[in-house]
């Protein structure tokens, strides 16, 4: 089977798919008992405010929530397909706004840290492999198992509290207050890259311990097989053997990791935006399933779910890049 036609077989099977997890996304945020609008009646009447019937049972018309499950289902895919989400019940915005809005730097943070967490964990994973019960590779084993061991907001919440005893500095957030607000301009980017880096050490600190752990194991495994001895007898250097074969073969599961490293870095990082003050999707999708929200989270987890899809689309592409056999499969 040719690259292409892999390729092309993966893309037909994105298809269905796509559609069943956009089912299952809308049977998520359905299976909470009630909906917004009597989740909003009922902070309403908390409130002691009065209740407009007329207004609300026309909002209740108006999303066909009083509709059964796939006529609903219906209605909401089908405007998904055609570019409109719907409207926020408690923002009064469209969806795709706000949604694109949070996502752009949600995407922007969660690439930027798969590029960190690689750049560190490759290198370092083939060196503690390679150098193994060395005292760097002990050194590096310990870093790895405290950084998988410290969850992100519990780190994010000691550097805010070195930035601000210590140095006098605010770190949370994307941007400066002056630009926080102003349109995107070159000033207003640079802004953003002198911000990145934190949150981006803060997220990729426990991916790059993971994946320094399976580097190392991977490429133990390839160093003892008999093509690297006999490689070694033909008079290869060590570094092209190295390079050539086993590090090759050793990034097989490591580049499999993207399927999930991905939608993992924007959906499991909620605490951690909160903490860090980021205006992320993950803290606006939280508030949106609390809320019943239904379009707005709705929309979060079919992107989330499509992102998942992507992942593991670019995963299999690479793969059959790098192994040619993994396209017979």
């Amino acid at each position: 089977m040719t690259l292409l036609s892999f390729i092309g077989r993966r893309l037909l099977w994105a298809i269905p798919l796509l559609f069943a997890v956009s089912l299952i996304a809308f049977v998520i945020i359905q299976l909470p008992p009630g909906d917004f609008i009597t989740a909003l009646s009922a902070s309403l009447a908390e409130k002691g405010d009065a209740l407009d019937t007329e207004a609300l049972e026309a909002l209740r018309e108006r999303y066909g929530l009083g509709q059964p499950f796939l006529v609903q289902y219906w209605k909401w895919i089908s405007g998904v397909i055609a570019g409109d989400f719907g409207m926020s019940f408690e923002w009064r915005r469209p969806v795709s706004e706000l949604i694109w809005q949070r996502m752009a730097l949600s995407v922007c943070v969660a690439a930027s840290t798969i590029l960190f967490v690689w750049a560190v964990a490759l290198p370092i994973g083939i060196y503690s492999a390679v150098k193994k019960y060395t005292i760097g590779d002990y050194v590096i084993t310990t870093i790895g198992f405290i950084g998988l061991a410290v969850p992100n907001f519990l780190l994010a919440l000691f550097l805010l509290y070195i930035a601000v005893v210590y140095f006098g500095t605010e770190v949370s957030g994307l941007f400066s207050s002056e630009y926080a607000n102003a349109p995107w301009s070159m000033a207003k980017l640079l802004d953003l890259l002198g911000h990145l880096w934190i949150p981006v050490v803060i997220l990729g600190t426990s991916s790059a311990a993971s994946l320094i752990r399976i580097m190392r194991a991977n490429l133990l495994d390839e160093l003892n097989k008999p093509y690297v001895t006999t490689a070694r007898a033909k008079g290869l250097s060590e570094f092209t053997l190295l390079i050539k074969y086993p590090v090759r073969l050793a990034l097989n599961p490591f580049v499999s990791t993207i399927g999930w490293a991905f939608p993992h870095i924007i959906s499991g990082s909620v605490i951690t935006d909160v903490v860090l003050s980021l205006p992320t999707a993950g803290p606006l999708m939280l508030q949106a399933l609390k809320g019943q929200d239904m379009y707005l989270a709705g929309g979060f987890v079919l992107l989330l779910c499509c992102l998942s899809i992507v992942g593991m689309l670019v995963s299999d592409i690479l793969l059959g890049l790098l192994d040619p056999r993994i396209r017979y499969r």
